[in-house]
């Protein structure tokens, strides 16, 4: 199994595929996430929640064929039996799902664990839990997310479990990855940022040059 490199550098796909769009937009998502990964992206959260499991794991087939010669690792929303099937064995879970500890139990150290959490006390519970990493946020204001936690927020947390990896959230882009590193952060995750391709390249091309700060 790939390991996780570091920094941890995550594009969230958007979520946007339904069963009738799918021919037309999964090449194209594929290619995208081709394109990141050249780029120095390293982890990349398939979150199609619209679509039935046979193209879900069409996609994640996909995606896993074409990324397969990188050091890129590939988490799937909830969906563990897509995850293994496809080969891959990583999922992402949020604060209603089932427990990291759990998969754990049945599943061993092959599965890769993400977790999505809002507060010190979820981070901790989802580190107890035997999780990989997670992924906090909102920092900073975003459309799609709930109310900035703030950057004091996140150092907090990081703080708290580390070395435990902390992946920052919510309006994170080219402008305050600096920021974000500085607070002690792994990586970060988006969705806006890194489908566009001048923002990911300076994210990308900040954390190759900046090292790994978090494990000092």
């Amino acid at each position: 199994m790939k390991s996780l490199g570091s920094p941890l550098i995550c594009l969230i796909t958007k979520g946007e595929l339904t069963t009738s769009n799918f021919k037309t937009k999964a090449p194209a998502l594929v290619s995208l996430i081709e394109e990141a990964v050249a780029a120095g992206v390293n982890l990349v959260q398939i979150r199609e929640k619209n679509l039935p499991a046979r193209l879900l794991g069409d996609l994640v087939s996909g995606t896993v064929r074409t990324i397969s010669h990188s050091m890129a690792r590939v988490v799937v929303n909830d969906r563990v039996d897509v995850a293994l099937a496809c080969g891959e064995g990583g999922v992402h879970l949020g604060q209603n799902s089932m427990s990291p500890s759990l998969l754990r139990e049945k599943f061993g150290a092959r599965l890769l664990i993400g977790v999505s959490t809002h507060s010190l006390a979820e981070a901790r519970s989802a580190l107890e839990a035997d999780a990989n990493y997670i992924v906090f946020g909102p920092v900073f204001e975003t459309p799609s997310k709930g109310p900035a936690v703030g950057i004091k927020t996140l150092a907090a947390v990081c703080e708290a479990v580390r070395p435990f990896p902390v992946l920052a959230l919510g309006g994170v882009d080219d402008t305050n990855v600096e920021i974000v590193r500085q607070a002690g952060a792994a990586g970060i995750a988006a969705i806006r940022s890194m489908h566009d391709p001048e923002s990911r390249r300076k994210i990308c091309d900040f954390w190759r040059s900046a090292g790994t700060l978090w494990l000092s």
